[in-house]
Parts: structure tokens; sequence; C-alpha cells
């Protein structure tokens, strides 16, 4: 069994009207020097075997039909070892 992570994000011509929310938030709360704060998304997805091409390439089928919209989002797919 092996685990793949895709990451999701905004592109970055995208506004981001969460991350805004929260980059607004934090020097309230005391932090300082943030720039700027991406919002984004993170799936797990336990996979049966070994972590190969084939399944690597079966994730990324996932992530283009379901897990992102590729439209306004760019993903990333990587092995958790």
């Amino acid at each position: 069994m092996a685990r793949v992570i895709v990451d999701v994000m905004l592109k970055p011509e995208i506004l981001d009207p969460q991350g805004q929310a929260i980059a607004g938030a934090l020097p309230r709360l005391g932090f300082s020097g943030v720039r700027d704060v991406r919002q984004g998304k993170r799936f797990e997805v336990e996979i049966e075997g070994e972590a190969d091409e084939a399944a690597l390439s079966e994730v990324r089928k996932m992530a283009e039909t379901l897990l992102a919209n590729t439209v306004i989002e760019d993903f990333t797919v990587r092995v958790e070892r």
C-alpha cells in the first residue's frame, strides 16, 4: 500500500479571498512579516500496491477529473514516504 498526496492550489492569477482574509487576520492575532497567504486543498489517496508510474498516472487522472478544477486550480502529485 502507498500513500499519494495531491496538493491543489488556485492558479496564481486567480484571486484567493480566503487567503486574503487569513492574511488580514494574522496581524490582528499578533503575527507579523507575512506578505501573502494562499489557501489550498490536500488529498491523501491510499492505493493498493506500489506507487509506480501507472498508479501515479491514475491519481493524476483522478485529480484532473474530480479533485481539482483545472480551469482555476493547479495540482501536484507526490508519494509520501
